[in-house]
């Protein structure tokens, strides 16, 4: 099964791509790290948004996209556009989306430890909260 993380800060959509065969997991690669909407958008920027994440999604046999949830308000709640996003996500047709809390990644992670240390996937330092969330969704049951 592969499953593409999503972490949504402000106007980005950082992925990160996870394939797990059998009990060996691998990180395809992939020509894009990040898809973004501009800071000034308007609808047909979150069209030409969401048909480029659905041709990523198509182009990779993206089974399943696991986005990281953000908290609606407080302190370190998620911004108006990364809403937008995630809704532009959501809307897909034929692909499975999921929302991973905090506290379902937490309880994941503590059932099942990561086996190598981030900074040994190769990915860039921005990804590791989307790596995270793709390994978080193929421990859960959402």
């Amino acid at each position: 099964m592969r499953i593409c993380g999503v972490e949504l800060t402000g106007n980005d959509a950082v992925i990160c791509l996870l394939n797990l065969e059998g009990q060996q997991f691998n990180i395809p690669d992939c020509r894009v790290r990040k898809l973004s909407l501009p800071k000034e958008h308007s609808r047909d920027d979150l069209k030409q948004f969401q048909t480029a994440f659905a041709q990523l999604m198509r182009d990779y046999k993206v089974d399943k996209v696991a986005i990281k949830g953000r908290l609606p308000k407080g302190k370190f709640a998620g911004g108006a556009v990364s809403f937008k996003l995630e809704a532009a996500i959501q809307l897909l047709a034929d692909i499975e989306v999921i929302l991973l809390s905090s506290s379902q990644a937490k309880a994941a992670l503590a059932d099942n430890p990561l086996h190598i240390p981030f900074a040994d996937t190769e990915l860039k330092g921005f990804q590791e909260a989307a790596f995270i969330t793709a390994y978080v969704a193929h421990h859960s049951n959402a």
